[in-house]
């Protein structure tokens, strides 16, 4: 009965969502450019899935961004491309969701997030030091 009750125990730690202090003490980033403003935050920089929050808004056009395939992770020489956006679809004045990228291994002392709107002549650029 103990032995099960620890399996399960480990089994379940090792599920939970790990958030390290690096995440947590990364600051939310904006930048604003051609009507749009646009709010970047590290959420989860632990385990196999990062995730990074982000938040769209304006008063001038319907946003029809697809972060999934806009946005680009960058450390340590290395590149991402999403898994994946969780939230509002295109359209209307204000968006937000999360963008959920595959860890870059081993963990780098900087990240750079970078999201290319249509229309817009260079990326936004959004950079972390994580040590």
């Amino acid at each position: 009965m103990r032995r099960g009750l620890i399996s399960f125990l480990t089994c379940l730690v090792a599920t939970l969502p790990l958030a390290p202090a690096a995440a947590d003490a990364l600051p939310a980033q904006s930048s604003s450019a051609a009507g749009v403003t646009v709010k970047a935050t590290p959420r989860t920089l632990a385990g196999a899935v990062w995730e990074f929050e982000l938040v769209f808004d304006t008063h001038t056009q319907d946003l029809k961004d697809d972060p999934a395939k806009s946005a680009s992770l960058h450390a340590a020489g290395a590149s991402a491309a999403p898994l994946a956006w969780q939230g509002d679809p295109p359209g209307g004045h204000h968006r937000k969701g999360v963008l959920r990228f595959k860890a870059i291994t081993p963990a780098p002392a900087a990240l750079e997030l970078r999201l290319q709107r249509a229309g817009e002549p260079s990326p936004r650029v959004f950079r972390w030091k994580t040590k």
